[in-house]
């Protein structure tokens, strides 16, 4: 199983640009996929699970990224997960909703990137970090 897992979804390319980034500091020992791809198993079987969404209509998840990770959820007990994403409007709730979601599960967060439109190079720089936990 890999080290790393980094699951995203992505509708104008700002969220993928991050998942790449996280991507970059993982070496091979990643398994990296998108969320209407990805693979629960290979997912839940890594020591770290990033999971990348931008903000959709009401500060909600993308549709294939809330479809995957309602897959999982129940299975997060124990587990690093770190979470990422772009939004356009408002403060970014969705990802203080998701990450709320990710710790009700038991799981451990390890930390949060949120990047408003396209990611600045902070914004890259502390998804590498993330991905380095």
């Amino acid at each position: 199983m890999a080290k790393v897992a980094i699951v995203y979804a992505t509708t104008t390319g700002n969220t993928e640009a991050l998942a790449n980034a996280a991507k970059e500091v993982c070496g091979s020992d990643v398994y990296f996929a998108s969320a209407d791809s990805a693979d629960a198993g290979e997912t839940l079987g890594a020591g770290l699970i990033l999971l990348g969404s931008p903000a959709m209509g009401a500060e909600q998840l993308e549709d294939s990224m809330e479809s995957f990770f309602s897959s999982i959820e129940g299975q997060l007990s124990g587990k690093k997960v770190g979470l990422f994403g772009s939004y356009d409007w408002g403060d970014g709730q969705w990802i203080s909703d998701w990450s709320d979601r990710v710790t009700s599960a038991g799981a451990s967060l390890v930390g949060i990137v949120k990047a408003h439109l396209t990611p600045e190079d902070v914004d890259l720089e502390a998804v590498k970090k993330l991905a380095s936990c």
